[in-house]
């Protein structure tokens, strides 16, 4: 339940702002704290030494917690397991072999840019690489390349799909923040996508595979290729992929184009983010499942199983909430607005430098796309811009939560043990990647947002 905003001293407010973030960082940088209980105790102490009544910090934190989970439960959810059925089915391979066998060795690597950027959105970053870099090492090994010539292309459409498109998980929070529709953010997150995939993967690639001359890894340069004519057809794997994310734009341009208003009602139940994702997941089940050998016990198993990581991901993001409306019940939201009207910044420009530098300091791209979206869904107005520009200030909080990846993030060490290169390498290729596709989105965002 929502609660009027106590008007409390804006001094008071900025500094218990900035007591409780770096609360939040050090619990997590220093400590070790896992970051929901670090983001639930930085929120409460900034309830607590902004002098909020106690009431309101428990509202805050109901209302954050329910509020947010409300929106991205059930995609979370479906999304994983739709991403699921289409791992162990082998879709996301038969994605790859196809386009590299139609690109061909010497373009292959735009092949795996493109590859990477579709598994991306349905299936988890980690997942996605393994399910794939065995492709990109096969490819080395026949060319005699660099390794990186293949697997950076690879690693950035990765990297995009999870950042910038729905229906994964990061975009989605921003999004159920900020209360704009996903219809939006899919279109701006194409167009941010496409370009931070092409600069950071085919062309860094193309320079890391002339810079760096990484072999194939020895646990793999004798593994004999996958068989081929055992993957699902190209043509259902690519339809699948795209009917949540055609429902859910169909459902968006419906609402803007006065000729489609008699269908409205239709597409705006069947775009419904949850119903369309429900849909594709069906479709899946027996497109996928059932019809190459899996039996509905089999598939209930899989897909019970992919639930497992969204538990964390649920939490956090519920954290998250309760960040953005103890920001918003404190009126420290309106006090940030002002100092960002004050300074002339283009919210989005505010948007993309909060995440960036909380996901230098944090390496997680999660709490970097929680802090960020919370801070800026907080202050005053934000309801009032257009689709469009919040789809961008989406889009550039993504970019932020994804520049600079380095010893503090997960995925540094896991593309460092999977590809084998050194730390020192991997700064200089993967470090740089991610910077690349972070920085190219929000830019591109930026030129959107003009136009908003």
């Amino acid at each position: 339940m929502a609660v009027d905003v106590v008007a409390l001293n804006p001094t008071r407010l900025v500094i218990a702002a900035v007591l409780g973030l770096m609360i939040l960082l050090v619990l997590i940088i220093k400590f070790k704290i896992h970051a929901m209980v670090s983001i639930l105790l930085g929120a409460l102490s900034i309830g607590l030494i902004a002098g909020m009544p106690f009431d309101d910090i428990i509202a805050a934190v109901n209302d954050g917690i329910g509020n947010t989970l409300k929106g991205i439960a059930l995609l979370v959810g479906l999304g994983s397991m739709f991403g699921a059925i289409l791992e162990t089915s082998g879709g996301a391979q038969s994605i790859a072999v196809t386009l590299v066998n139609k690109f061909g060795d010497k373009r292959a690597a735009w092949a795996l840019g493109i590859t990477g950027l579709v598994i991306a959105m349905p299936v988890f970053f980690d997942a996605g690489l393994i399910i794939l870099i065995p492709l990109a090492f096969s490819l080395a090994k026949r060319t005699k390349r660099s390794s990186l010539f293949y697997a950076i292309p690879l690693l950035a459409g990765l990297a995009v799909g999870h950042a910038f498109i729905p229906p994964t998980p990061g975009p989605v929070l921003v999004a159920t923040l900020l209360n704009v529709e996903l219809g939006w953010v899919i279109l701006v997150g194409v167009f941010c996508g496409i370009f931070a995939m092409i600069v950071a993967g085919p062309v860094w690639g193309a320079y890391c595979g002339k810079k760096y001359n990484v072999p194939v890894p020895e646990h793999v340069a004798n593994q004999e290729d996958f068989d081929e004519s055992k993957l699902p057809g190209f043509g259902l794997i690519v339809g699948i992929i795209l009917i949540p994310l055609v429902l859910i734009v169909l459902d968006s341009i419906a609402g803007v184009i006065p000729a489609l208003a008699p269908v409205q009602p239709i597409f705006g139940f069947l775009g419904e983010p949850f119903v369309a994702l429900l849909i594709a997941t069906i479709v899946a089940m027996f497109a996928l499942g059932t019809k190459h050998g899996y039996s509905l016990p089999e598939l209930e198993k899989i897909m019970t199983k992919s639930l497992e990581p969204t538990g964390l991901i649920l939490l956090v993001t519920a954290c998250g909430g309760v960040l953005r409306y103890m920001l918003q019940y404190s009126g420290l939201g309106d006090v940030i607005g002002e100092a960002v009207s004050s300074a002339n910044l283009p919210l989005v420009l505010v948007a993309f430098i909060v995440a960036a530098l909380v996901r230098i300091c944090v390496g997680s791209a999660t709490v970097a796309m929680t802090m960020a979206a919370g801070i800026v869904a907080a202050m005053p107005g934000i309801n009032d811009l257009s689709p469009l520009y919040l789809a961008c200030v989406t889009a550039a909080v993504a970019g932020g939560a994804t520049v600079c990846s380095h010893f503090n993030d997960s995925g540094f060490w896991l593309v460092k043990s999977l590809v084998g290169i050194d730390e020192k390498t991997n700064l200089k290729t993967w470090t740089i990647m991610e910077t690349l596709v972070g920085g190219t989105g929000f830019l591109v965002a930026l030129v959107i947002s003009f136009f908003a």
